[in-house]
């Protein structure tokens, strides 16, 4: 390797890690800060305390906040990787007529911006008395995760060989079967990433949930909004804090499952 390639190569490193410290290091300082023991979002410290997770944990609020983003992202989760799995599946056949129309229509929600996603929301669930109930921010929650799961399914059936469908059917293996025992298996990891990343963004997501959920479907995101508008309350630190652990962990999951979905494609070609 030559003195001037050396370089090159250190001068990416180093312009990697600018960035990446650019980007991260903004939302890391949350993490200090929610120990500090002053009621102002500032720095420098004036002292360390736990008090401030004691609080969140203490709250009735908070734990009802947390218990309805986990039951509402569950439930939007499986709805949406459903829905995007079969969407996806439909869409990378050969075959598929107006691909290039109705693939934009469905990634849609995340083109288009959520002021404009959440106003057409209520515009068509209030007729229907879907707002301020649990059903109707699950349902809403469900079209903003979709998008995610299609375009994950959807990349990861790009490898898929489809020629093992059809020596499963060959074998007498009815659709479901194959479906079930052949491709599911394979696109599993593309099928997980897509989930995570809906409930990422049903778990993040205060827009929608201000124009269809009402007080009783208050999620972390709203009681973090709430808290900010009405009265700064440092326990906002301490959740922004967990839910930064949270991304971080969900991040690592995401990566452990394209590691995964390279021994996938090598077996599907070990199979053929």
């Amino acid at each position: 390797m030559t003195v001037s390639e050396r370089l090159a190569r250190r001068g990416v490193r180093i312009y990697t890690a600018f960035v990446l410290g650019f980007l991260v290091i903004p939302v890391l300082v949350i993490v200090p800060l929610s120990f500090n023991d002053s009621t102002y979002f500032s720095y420098p410290m004036s002292g360390f305390t736990f008090g401030w997770y004691e609080t969140l944990f203490a709250s009735e609020d908070w734990r009802r906040a947390f218990l309805n983003s986990l039951v509402i992202g569950l439930l939007s989760t499986v709805l949406a990787t459903v829905l995007g799995t079969l969407a996806a599946m439909g869409i990378s056949r050969p075959t598929f007529p107006f691909r290039g129309l109705i693939m934009p229509l469905l990634i849609s929600p995340m083109i288009i911006p959520i002021v404009v996603v959440a106003v057409s929301l209520y515009l068509v669930f209030a007729p229907l008395g879907l707002t301020n109930t649990y059903l109707g921010v699950i349902l809403a929650h469900t079209a903003l995760g979709t998008p995610f799961v299609v375009i994950t399914v959807t990349a990861t059936l790009m490898a898929f060989d489809r020629n093992l469908t059809r020596a499963a059917a060959t074998l007498g293996a009815a659709p479901w079967t194959a479906f079930r025992r052949v491709t599911l298996p394979l696109i599993m990891p593309g099928v997980a990433t897509g989930s995570i990343f809906a409930f990422a963004t049903s778990f993040d997501e205060v827009v929608v949930i201000l124009f269809i959920g009402g007080a009783e479907q208050r999620t972390i995101p709203r009681q973090m909004w709430a808290g900010i508008r009405d009265q700064i309350n440092p326990s906002i630190l301490a959740m922004a804090a967990l839910l930064t652990i949270f991304a971080i962990v969900l991040f690592l999951a995401i990566d452990w499952l394209r590691g995964r979905s390279a021994p996938a494609a090598g077996a599907a070609a070990n199979i053929e």
